[in-house]
């Protein structure tokens, strides 16, 4: 029958690929390539097969790029690939940055490393990772998964298919990313590969400044090939500084908020909104030294008795610890009548503010977080004869973050010091591209002296979330020999997935007697305090380095502060509420979330393959149906009543018993899928694919209850709502492209993309009020010390009117003051997630090229991918309900090589636009501005020189032009974030054998 004898020669063709690879990799029955020279029908008169099959191997980048553009050939749908050869000698330093070469891939950062992925505009929470097709789970308390944890050692391959796959896990409607890990017996015999690195970090300043990494990968087969055993392993360790300035968030302030002050100190500069202007909540400069270890070890065994039945077992595991100590210097605002001064943008921006009340710190800060991730498979592959094969896979997983890792505090500590002892702070961003700050301090200067450094508070934060995933799946091919019809095979299969993720936050609260009243200055000797000036402090970007204000920090030693404020701000002191500790469960248990996920799938998917008109046609079409059930327990904390206990803070109290409440959510889905594939040419390729995809709504949406700010300041007394019954983003796929295989290894492609995506989540924001929380915010108090202060001619500043307070009694002797019955219940800003009825589009087109300059060693590649749709965010809309598609940018990636007499030379240069990371700030107002990434470009290079066919020595180099991050709000002038870390080189020696 021709379909058998056509499937003998894609498994010779499979073989041939197999054995010149220089590290093997699994490729999945639909995924092997037809023989360019024979169609179906010529297949069919041939019967014979070869006896012997010519191997040429090509090694090296060469090679590597050969088999990764066969892969991206031969699949059906849009799959793109990186093979091992390319991912040792890409400089890069996770799985995030390698996937970043491939078009239509983006990544977000984390401490200079890539992170996550964002494909196609759609970010990380879109996007799905498996690992030899299971399923992963997330990092901690979320559906993404951080590939900053991965190093390649024992990957041979990474696959991306960004077109919809009956077969495949549901979840990535923007990608899924196929992990495929080494098979020792898909290479018999021996093999190992062992290398060493030294790191340096040219930002290190209190670690080390070269640190190890080593790794290795080491298979062999036993019993003439029935037992296969593999192992690898690495190890890393980094030692680095971030320097960082930061704006928490923007506040709105409508024109009746602002104050009638003199046209003097008043530049109006709004033409583009005229009613509405933004300040700047607060504005940080820090300085974060940090010590990071990454290990990753896989073990797989495999056992073949009969050629037909494959047994592999395979565990793997991660760990990646990372302590940060951190110094930080800054001022908190409050607005309304306490500003004097400012200077509004075009947009209403405040590039300019003079502000009173509140105060400037100085701030220490440590955190220990370790991230463990574990996968168990169990895969039994049998081949019942030749036209039945049947897959059984189980796997266990979980993915777990916990801060608790500081051996001192058990816990994320942060001591605050400072002073409120000033007239004013002011804030200026009219030049550079750090926004300036000085402090008009009441001793006449813009410096205070450290005898006058107070206890503000201290916080201690315990978060701790882990995901788990077990799955049993089972798979099955019938390849057709029965019916001279076109169709190929049918692949069918049956899976339970079930998904738990847990997590809570442990707050202390604010410990110390916040605020600076009363205040505790002689707690703290003036030697315990280092002046620093900022030379050499964000000297990348203008406006940084010695030249900004404030010039000068104080920097303390965190475990004294500690140390002094726990034998002195006992009960007898502060009161029983006020005393300091450092128990992140001080203010009673945390509310715990727990999500469950139930999903039973089945699938069917036939491949077909015929010639219309001389042109070679491969179809592909499946269908997927899941049933999905959300149950959803949550013990929530329920609150009593808001305490003003400073000037700027305000604690909410709760019951000391949590309350328990269930809640269950349910959905179906049912995704069809169609992929053609043209042979227009022995050259070209075109394709057309079209399908349903879908990605669960965020876990953090899913949980029940209903959670209130444990700090709610003016303008931030907010609360959030789950949503169980939240449905799955479900998108409806085109794509088209077109493929020009011109030589060996070049090629040149075009592809064009369609998403229209529905069931869009939006963050419905309403204004309640709660039986029983009152505010004492405009009160009849509030409003008695307004009238007082200004009628004796005082600014009525929130640190005026809480004085008042103390001054008149209406305080406790711990300066707390509780709300009345007669204040106005609190309003609070209650956002719940819900579904939207309306579809969004996105839509793009890719690029690619890929040329090598015949046999001169010399190679290039680039692609880019431009996004646009209707899910782009409107700095000009002021309504809280705005749902931008996170993550959409353009990206542009280009490399160049050459390799060739034992020389391996790479540059790199991958680029991303703008893109918006989020929709709220941390501090930001209820219009819920936007967090936006600043455009990036990076430049990586490596060179590898081969000693002998064993030994390869090498430098790479990874951020080499000192790339900076920025990030802004609505708009540019709305400052965020900047950071700057510097390169880092790597060297070291890699030996095979």
């Amino acid at each position: 029958m021709k379909n058998t004898t056509f499937k003998k020669t894609q498994l010779a063709t499979s073989m041939a690929l197999l054995l010149g690879s220089t590290l093997a990799f699994s490729t999945s029955a639909q995924e092997v390539e037809r023989p360019e020279t024979q169609t179906s029908e010529t297949a069919a008169a041939d019967n014979s097969v070869p006896s012997e099959v010519e191997v040429i191997q090509v090694s090296g980048i060469r090679g590597s790029m050969i088999r990764s553009m066969d892969l991206k050939r031969s699949s059906s749908g849009v799959v793109d690939a990186i093979s091992a050869e390319e991912l040792g000698k890409f400089p890069d330093t996770n799985l995030a940055e390698s996937l970043q070469r491939i078009t239509g891939v983006t990544i977000s950062r984390s401490n200079g490393e890539g992170s996550q992925i964002t494909v196609r505009g759609f970010g990380p929470e879109f996007n799905l990772v498996t690992l030899n097709g299971r399923q992963m789970p997330g990092t901690g308390f979320t559906r993404s998964f951080n590939l900053e944890n991965l190093s390649s050692e024992g990957v041979s391959t990474l696959e991306l298919h960004k077109t919809a796959r009956a077969e495949n896990p549901s979840g990535g409607l923007g990608a899924t990313v196929n992990i495929i890990t080494m098979k020792p017996l898909s290479r018999p015999g021996q093999q190992a590969s062992f290398s060493a690195k030294g790191i340096y970090d040219t930002s290190n300043v209190e670690g080390d400044d070269v640190t190890p990494e080593i790794a290795g990968v080491y298979s062999n087969t036993f019993v003439d090939d029935m037992f296969g055993f593999g192992v690898s392993f690495s190890h890393q360790e980094r030692d680095f500084q971030q320097q960082a300035a930061s704006v928490q968030g923007w506040v709105l302030q409508e024109n009746a908020d602002l104050p009638d002050l003199d046209a003097a100190n008043v530049v109006d500069n709004r033409t583009n909104i005229t009613d509405a202007a933004f300040f700047a909540k607060d504005m940080n400069y820090s300085i974060n030294d940090v010590q990071r270890e990454r290990s990753n070890g896989q073990v797989t065994f495999q056992f073949r008795p009969v050629d037909n039945f494959t047994a592999t077992v395979d565990y793997t595991a991660t760990r990646a610890t990372t302590g940060t100590n951190t110094v930080g210097w800054g001022i908190w605002n409050n607005f309304g009548s306490n500003i004097n001064a400012y200077e509004l943008d075009a947009n209403g921006t405040a590039i300019y503010a003079d502000i009173s009340g509140d105060d400037a710190s100085f701030t220490a800060s440590r955190n220990t977080t370790r991230v463990d991730a574990r996968s168990l498979g169990i895969n039994l592959d049998w081949e019942l004869n030749d036209d039945w094969f049947f897959t059984l896979d189980y796997h266990d997983s979980y993915n777990e973050t916990d801060n608790g890792y500081d051996e001192g505090l058990g816990s994320a500590g942060q001591v605050i010091l400072g002073s409120d002892q000033l007239i004013s702070k002011v804030y200026d961003y009219r030049e550079g591209e750090i926004p300036q700050v000085y402090v008009n301090w009441n001793n006449g200067t813009n410096e205070i002296n450290p005898g006058e450094i107070d206890s503000n508070f201290s916080q201690f934060i315990y978060s701790p979330g882990r995901s788990d995933i077990e799955q049993l799946q089972l798979d099955g091919t019938w390849f057709n020999s029965a019916f001279d019809i076109p169709l190929v095979k049918i692949d069918f299969g049956i899976a339970r997935t079930e998904q738990t993720l847990t997590g809570f936050t442990a707050w202390s609260g604010l410990r110390g007697g916040p605020g600076f009243n009363p205040s505790f200055t002689e707690i703290f000797p003036d030697d315990m305090f280092v002046r620093n000036d900022t030379s050499g402090f964000l000297d990348a970007f203008s406006g940084g380095g010695a030249s900004m204000n404030p010039g000068y920090y104080y920097t303390f030693d965190l475990d004294e502060a500690i140390a002094r404020q726990l034998a002195y701000l006992t009960a007898d002191v502060v009161g029983e509420s006020n005393t300091y500790s450092i128990d992140p469960y001080f203010s009673g248990d945390p509310s715990v979330s727990n999500v469950e996920e139930t999903t039973d799938s089945i699938y069917v998917q036939s491949e077909w393959e015929f010639e219309v008109s001389d042109y070679y046609v491969q179809v592909n079409a499946g269908l997927r149906y899941e049933e999905t059930e959300v149950p959803s327990a949550a013990e929530v904390r329920v609150p009593t009543q808001v305490n003003w206990v400073a000037a700027s803070e305000w604690i909410t109290q709760f019951e000391a018993d949590l309350q328990l409440q269930d809640f269950t959510g349910e959905y179906d889905v049912l995704l069809p899928m169609l992929d053609i594939k043209v042979d227009v040419t022995d050259d070209v390729v075109a394709r057309f694919s079209w399908g349903k995809s879908i990605t669960r709504a965020p876990i953090g949406l899913l949980q029940g209850g209903r959670s209130f700010s444990g700090s709610p300041k003016i303008g931030s007394r907010t609360a959030t709502e789950g949503n169980t019954s939240l449905k799955p983003y479900e998108s409806t796929n085109l794509d088209l492209s077109f493929e020009w295989y011109y030589d060996e290894a070049s090629y040149a492609s075009l592809g064009l993309f369609r998403k229209s995506v529905k069931n869009y989540i939006s963050y419905s924001a309403s204004e309640e009020t709660f039986e029983g929380l009152n505010d004492i915010y405009q009160g009849p108090r509030w409003n008695e010390a307004v009238s007082a202060l200004e009628a004796a001619g005082v600014q009525a500043t929130d640190s005026a009117i809480y004085g008042y307070f103390v001054d008149n009694g209406y305080a406790d002797a711990d300066g707390v003051v509780t709300p009345n019955a007669d204040d106005p219940l609190i309003t609070w800003r209650v956002t719940k997630p819900r579904n939207l009825s309306d579809t969004r589009t996105v839509e793009g087109i890719e690029l690619a090229v890929q040329h090598t300059f015949g046999d001169t060693g010399f190679g290039v590649g680039a692609n880019a991918t431009f996004v646009d749709g209707d899910v782009k965010y409107d700095p000009y809309d002021l309504s809280s309900e705005q749902n931008p598609l996170v993550g959409i940018s353009d990206s542009a990636n280009f490399q160049v090589f050459y390799e060739k007499e034992g020389l391996s030379v790479k540059v790199t240069y991958a680029w991303r636009s703008d893109y918006v990371v989020g929709i709220g700030q941390a501090q930001g107002s209820a219009d819920n501005p936007a967090t936006q990434f600043d455009t990036y470009g990076q430049v990586d290079a490596s060179v590898n020189y081969d000693v002998n066919e064993n030994l390869t020595v090498f430098l790479e180099g990874v951020n080499i032009n000192d790339e900076t991050e920025q990030g802004y709000g609505r708009f540019e002038e709305q400052f965020l974030f900047a950071r700057q870390y510097g390169p880092r080189y790597t060297f070291g020696a890699r030996y095979t054998f």
